[in-house]
């Protein structure tokens, strides 16, 4: 038995009492309704002031925000119909672990791109208009897209070549390991998350390292960009989580067999809840521009009611 069939079947044995099923939804329910509402903040404060139209770096933020929206509503939901409904037909959960793995790649790239874009800012500042139009950034979300849905989609197709058409209509506990089962599938996901871990680092160290040089010698928005990198990287740590996370079920299966649904409960907030939970504060809180506009409009929100 290899480790992603192992892990199913220590889910399927070991299932939660009604009291701790229905705690783990409630806190799992409430978390996501809090962030996508905090994000639904900014994302109306976005739309309402042209100002945000023409930055890049806003345009970035403002894509991560709706990706991150998308991605918390899919995997809550996964994670609701694991207790309910528990078994789905293979065809839809098929759609559900797509989309969630869509928007699961975009973060660290989307990531990524926002701390090049705080490096060009401080380190070419003469050169920043000219390399970061609206244009090239609508672009580039559009290559995160792509560079995504070409990680991803290989899944689907090899699942469509390899697998019986019955088995497309048969039911099952809706998990990427259960949906594309092929074993070269996990062997090309492990290659790409690799090669993902690697670029994205070497983009968050590279641009970190190169803020905080000039941090040294330059103004306070130069100290400010690097403080952001910092916060970036910390997000992307989290994001990257995900891509530890069959060997982390793995090694906690191997651990807490008789706790392993604690355990898997606990590491879906840490690597799917929580990372979503940071770009509200970098950009939100910290940010003086977006924070203007932010208290602007809820301040004219509260006064309207």
């Amino acid at each position: 038995m290899n480790v992603s069939s192992a892990n199913v079947t220590v889910v399927i044995e070991y299932r939660d009492s009604f009291s701790k099923a229905v705690t783990k939804n409630v806190i799992v329910v409430v978390l996501s309704i809090s962030i996508n509402y905090i994000n639904a903040g900014l994302i109306r404060t976005f739309r309402k002031h042209q100002i945000f139209y023409m930055n890049p770096r806003y345009i970035l933020f403002f894509h991560l925000v709706v990706n991150d929206m998308i991605q918390v509503t899919l995997t809550v939901m996964l994670f609701i119909i694991s207790y309910t409904i528990y078994k789905l037909n293979v065809s839809i959960c098929c759609i559900f672990i797509l989309l969630a793995l869509f928007t699961t790649e975009n973060t660290p790239l989307n990531l990524a791109c926002m701390a090049v874009e705080c490096y060009i800012a401080i380190c070419v500042p003469l050169r920043h208009m000219q390399i970061c139009t609206v244009k090239r950034t609508l672009m580039l979300i559009g290559l995160i897209w792509t560079t995504s849905m070409l990680s991803v989609l290989p899944d689907l197709f090899i699942t469509l070549a390899t697998e019986p058409l019955d088995f497309f209509h048969t039911r099952v506990f809706c998990l990427r390991e259960t949906a594309f089962r092929n074993p070269h599938i996990i062997k090309k996901r492990d290659i790409t998350y690799i090669i993902y871990l690697v670029i994205v680092w070497f983009v968050i160290f590279y641009t970190y390292f190169k803020v905080l040089f000039t941090a040294k010698t330059a103004s306070k928005d130069a100290k400010k960009a690097r403080n952001t990198i910092l916060l970036h990287g910390f997000q992307v740590l989290l994001c990257m989580a995900t891509y530890a996370e069959p060997l982390l079920k793995h090694a906690l299966h191997l651990w807490f067999p008789k706790n392993y649904t604690d355990s898997l409960f606990v590491t879906y907030i840490i690597v799917q809840i929580l990372p979503r939970s940071i770009s509200p504060i970098i950009y939100g809180v910290r940010d003086k521009t977006f924070r203007r506009y932010l208290k602007r409009n809820l301040l004219c929100t509260v006064s309207s009611q």
